[in-house]
């Protein structure tokens, strides 16, 4: 029997809805890409108010984009993030491409977006400090703390973004960085 998904998952492609089809009980919305559609948006908002939405784009320049779409214009959202190593082929990437085992952590492990204490906001200047910037193993770091938080990889800015928008410290930060 395949787990049940209770949220609508929002997915870009055709390809991505069958591939979670194929292993869990789910509904999805296909929004085509980035052809923003008002039609899609209000299908989002619709399923949010009904039963919870979960965003779950590619792991590439186009998803980070459709993802910020959707975040501002249906806040509240769930999000699900794969890395793109382990959602590729020799020459594509996606979630079409992801393993189940994959594809079950994601969704087990959802983000939510909070408003951020300015107080607690982590900084350029932290992640200088933390080696998350400016070091020669920034970007190992950097994907340590993405698979972590299970949030996608990306710019240091755009980590540090997502980093802000879930809660977390620089001291958390600091704990995920010395357990390795």
């Amino acid at each position: 029997m395949k787990p049940v998904i209770k949220e609508v998952i929002v997915v870009e492609g055709t390809h991505d809805s069958t591939r979670l089809k194929q292993f869990f009980d789910c509904e999805t919305i296909v929004t085509g890409g980035l052809a923003k559609k008002d039609a899609i948006l209000e299908q989002i908002k619709a399923a949010k108010e009904r039963c919870g939405v979960i965003v779950f784009t590619d792991p590439d320049g186009p998803g980070a984009k459709i993802r910020r779409w959707i975040d501002e214009a249906v806040p509240g959202c769930a999000h699900a993030f794969v890395m793109k190593e382990d959602a590729r082929t020799t020459r594509k990437v996606g979630i079409e491409h992801a393993p189940y085992e994959v594809l079950k952590e994601a969704l087990d492990h959802l983000v939510t977006w909070v408003d951020p204490n300015p107080n607690d906001s982590i900084t350029a200047a932290d992640f200088y400090e933390l080696g998350l910037l400016g070091s020669t193993h920034s970007e190992e770091n950097r994907k340590r703390i993405a698979r972590a938080f299970h949030i996608g990889m990306g710019s240091a800015k755009t980590m540090r973004q997502s980093l802000n928008k879930m809660g977390i410290t620089k001291e958390m930060i600091r704990e995920q960085l010395k357990d390795e």
